[in-house]
């Protein structure tokens, strides 16, 4: 998951035509950082994914989409074990409304990668 992080992010800085450089002065790192990003070295930070996603004008979600597929993955096989709450746990109500809002959220996102 984190390979096709770092892969998307360079693959997104190339087809933008900017340079490390330029990517590294928009961020207000060093070139090194940047470097150490697209190689999988180093994690970018919560502000840089967010930064990255201005400068090439795209939502968070689609120049990370490989990191969100693997995500939805692993939501769904884990949705499929979930712990039982406590019988007479005051949210189990909410707990329920949210999970069923997250399988149908999954199935969008699989009907429009489906669609795409």
């Amino acid at each position: 998951m984190f390979h096709e992080l770092t892969y998307d992010i360079k693959v997104a800085r190339s087809k933008s035509g900017l340079t490390q450089v330029d990517c590294a002065h928009l961020l207000g790192i060093t070139p090194s950082l940047v470097s150490q990003i697209e190689t999988g070295k180093r994690m970018p930070t919560v502000r840089e994914i967010c930064t990255l996603s201005l400068i090439h004008g795209r939502s968070f979600e689609s120049l990370f989409a490989g990191v969100f597929q693997q995500a939805r993955i692993d939501l769904r096989e884990r949705m499929g074990t979930m712990p039982d709450p406590p019988k007479h746990w005051i949210g189990r109500h909410k707990r329920q409304n949210t999970l069923n809002a997250l399988a149908d959220h999954l199935i969008d996102c699989d009907r429009k990668d489906h669609d795409a």
